[in-house]
């Protein structure tokens, strides 16, 4: 479902997607890993679980299980998505990236204008979905961890070797890049029942 509705639970697992605009692969052209694993650390200190993800050169799937919250879940996507903007915006001008900020404020549209937004880094709405039974979780999750192994992209031969997963863990036991929290040990509280 497209956020154009707010999300109407409190909290739960959800997946959410977000794309840069333009499917560009502004994450990986600008190093954005960092920034995303940043905004994990923030869900986590607000009480928040990183179940998994994938983070793809110009994508992010995401399973996070929310704790009970007087904040929207869909302001606490939005301000994640403005945190990393933010950062991919510097890290364009410290490349002196000219030409890439300047095609990326043609794309502004005439609402962000309004709201003063320089430069579109993300697709304005994002795809959620909630899961709520350990099922369709791990469907998710393996929809996740195939990603970087098919399609245009083929940037691994198995989930596994993905750095930017949490394939490893779901498949060893291991953490990865960023440590995730096994969708197993969650309570039917995060499931938001």
């Amino acid at each position: 479902m497209p956020t154009h509705q707010a999300i109407p639970f409190d909290r739960g697992v959800f997946s959410i997607t977000f794309t840069c605009i333009e499917w560009r692969p502004l994450i990986a052209q600008l190093q954005g890993y960092l920034l995303v694993y940043q905004w994990f650390d923030v869900l986590r200190q607000q009480g928040h679980a990183v179940v998994g993800y994938v983070i793809m050169p110009n994508h992010l799937h995401v399973m996070i299980a929310f704790k009970k919250t007087a904040t929207s879940i869909n302001s606490i996507i939005g301000n994640g998505k403005r945190f990393m903007a933010y950062g991919l915006v510097k890290s364009m001008q410290q490349m002196n990236a000219e030409k890439l900020m300047s095609e990326l404020a043609a794309q502004v549209s005439v609402a962000g204008q309004l709201s003063k937004h320089k430069h579109a880094i993300w697709v304005p709405s994002f795809d959620w979905k909630h899961c709520s039974t350990p099922a369709l979780i791990k469907q998710k999750l393996d929809y996740y961890h195939l990603n970087p192994c098919r399609g245009k992209w083929m940037l691994a031969n198995a989930p596994v070797e993905y750095r930017h997963s949490s394939a490893l863990y779901y498949a060893t036991g291991q953490q990865g890049e960023y440590p995730v929290v096994n969708y197993l040990s969650l309570s039917d509280m995060e499931f938001g029942q």
